[in-house]
C-alpha cells in the first residue's frame, strides 16, 4: 500500500547485475522472484508473492471464526466464505495499488511492478516525482480509492439484507478498506501518508530530501507507537473487543502483528532515508571521474607484455583493438586474476577478451541517473568509455561504481 521509488527493497544494490541499479532501483528486465504473474493492466505486471497465500489463510481462519458466531448455520462453508473475503479483500489491495500506477503513468513516471504481498501491496514506480505537487497527488490517489471503495461496498450494505453472507462480506469489506485507507494516511513513511508529508515539507523548504528525513523519522515513531499502542488498544477494549473474552492466544496474535507492522514501517522509513542519501550524491557520480586509465593491445599480444605496457603506462584496463586500432573488446579484470603468473606469456589477450557490444560503450560525459539508466539497460562488469570524438577515454568497472555508491551510503547527511 505504498510507493516504491524511493524506499526500495531491503538489499544490497549490485549495478550491473541485470536486476539492480547501484541506486538500488530496478532495471528494465524482468524479475523472476516477484511472485506469481496474475497479469498487465495498463502494461505494468502485477504479481502474487508467496507470502500473499499465508496471509490469506490466516485471513480466512480468523474471518471463518468470526461467522461461525455471526452466521453458525453455515458449518464448514464458512472457511469458503473466507477464503472468497480474502481474495476480494486483496482485489481491493490492488485497485489501490493501480490507482498509485495510474497516476505515476499520467506523470510519465515508469512503474516497474505492482506486487501484492505480506499485509498489503506495494507499486514500484522507478523515478521519484519532479515536484511536490506531484508527490502528493501520487501518495493520496491510493487512500482516496480505498474510501471511494469502502462508499461503494457501504451502498451495497444498504441494498441487501442484514445477516446474510453477502450483507457480512459487504460489510466487512467495506470496515477493511477504511482501516486501509487510515492506516495509509498515517502521516510517516513508508505509508502514503508519510509520502504526503513528505511533499508538504518538501513545498515548504525546497528541499526534497529535507521532506524525507521529517517523514522517516514519523514514520519510526510509527512503528515504536503501533508496536506498544496496538496491543493496548485490544487488551483495553478501545478497538470494540471486549477484555473479558480477550484470551491468551488472541494477545500473543495481536503482539505479533504489532510487531510484524511496526519492524516493516521501521524498515520502511529507513530504506526511505538511505536511498535518499544516495540519490543526492547522484550528481557526484560521473563516468570521467570513475573510468580506469587503459591501454591498447592487438589481439595475439601476450598477457605478460600487455600487462607490462598497463604497468609503464599506469593504467589498470586493457582495451583489445583490432589493426586499425578500433576497439573489439574489453579484457575482463577476473580472467586476468585467473591466468597464473607462469602462463601469462603463452596467453594471447584474445583469449581472455569479452567482445565489446554497443551497449557497453559509455560516453565520458554520462552522469548520476543517466550513467546509471545506461548500466542497468546493458548489465556488464566493464564498459569502454569513449570520448566525444570517438577515442578511447578507458574503462568503467561495475565495480568501481558500487564502490563509490557504498562510500555515498557510508558517508553523513
Amino acid at each position: 500500500m505504498k510507493e516504491d521509488d524511493e524506499s526500495g527493497e531491503s538489499r544490497q544494490p549490485r549495478p550491473g547485475d541485470g536486476n539492480t541499479g547501484p541506486d538500488g532501483k530496478p532495471s528494465k528486465r524482468e524479475d523472476p522472484g516477484g511472485g506469481i504473474l496474475m497479469g498487465r493492466p495498463f502494461g505494468v505486471p502485477v504479481y502474487v508473492a508467496p507470502s500473499w497465500f499465508l496471509v490469506a489463510a490466516l485471513i480466512t481462519w480468523i474471518f471463518g471464526g468470526q461467522l461461525d458466531r455471526v452466521l453458525p448455520e453455515l458449518g464448514g462453508l464458512r472457511y469458503l466464505v473466507s477464503l472468497f473475503f480474502a481474495v476480494a479483500f486483496y482485489a481491493s489491495v490492488l485497485v489501490h495499488e493501480l490507482a498509485h500506477t495510474v497516476a505515476a503513468l499520467r506523470f510519465k513516471l515508469p512503474v516497474r511492478r505492482i506486487q501484492l504481498q505480506f499485509f498489503g501491496g506495494v507499486s514500484e514506480i522507478e523515478k521519484e516525482s519532479e515536484t511536490p505537487g506531484r508527490e502528493f497527488v501520487l501518495a493520496f490517489v491510493g487512500p482516496l480509492l480505498s474510501l471511494v471503495l469502502a462508499g461503494l461496498f457501504y451502498l451495497g450494505l444498504l441494498a441487501v439484507e442484514a445477516g446474510t453472507v453477502p450483507g457480512v462480506l459487504l460489510a466487512g469489506l467495506m470496515v477493511s478498506n477504511l482501516i486501509v485507507a487510515a492506516f495509509n494516511l498515517l502521516p510517516g513513511l513508508p505509508l502514503d501518508g508519510g509520502r504526503m508529508l513528505r511533499a508538504v515539507v518538501w513545498k515548504i523548504t525546497g528541499k526534497p530530501m529535507s521532506g524525507t528525513v521529517a517523514a522517516a523519522w514519523v514514520g519510526r515513531g510509527l512503528a515504536v507507537a503501533v508496536l506498544i499502542g496496538l496491543p493496548l488498544l485490544t487488551q483495553t477494549g478501545a478497538l470494540g473487543t471486549s477484555t473479558t473474552q480477550v484470551s491468551g492466544m488472541e494477545t500473543v496474535t495481536d503482539a505479533l502483528l504489532a510487531a510484524i507492522l511496526a519492524a516493516i514501517i521501521w524498515t520502511g522509513a529507513g530504506n526511505s532515508l538511505r536511498m535518499a542519501r544516495l540519490r543526492e550524491h547522484l550528481p557526484e557520480l560521473q563516468a570521467r571521474a570513475l573510468t580506469r586509465r587503459a591501454v591498447p593491445v592487438e589481439s595475439s599480444t601476450p598477457l605478460s607484455e600487455a600487462l607490462r605496457r598497463a604497468n609503464e603506462a599506469g593504467a589498470r584496463a586493457l582495451v583489445v583493438v583490432d589493426g586499425k586500432g578500433d576497439p573489439t573488446g574489453l579484457v575482463r579484470e577476473s580472467s586476468i586474476v585467473g591466468v597464473p603468473q607462469h602462463r601469462r606469456p603463452w596467453v594471447a589477450v584474445s583469449g581472455l577478451a569479452q567482445d565489446l557490444t554497443e551497449g557497453m560503450k559509455v560516453p565520458a560525459e554520462l552522469a548520476g541517473e543517466a550513467l546509471l539508466d545506461r548500466l542497468r539497460a546493458n548489465p556488464a562488469t566493464e564498459y569502454l568509455v569513449l570520448e566525444e570524438s570517438g577515442a578511447i577515454y578507458g574503462v568503467l568497472s561495475t565495480a568501481d561504481v558500487e564502490r563509490a555508491f557504498v562510500s555515498a551510503m557510508a558517508r553523513p547527511q
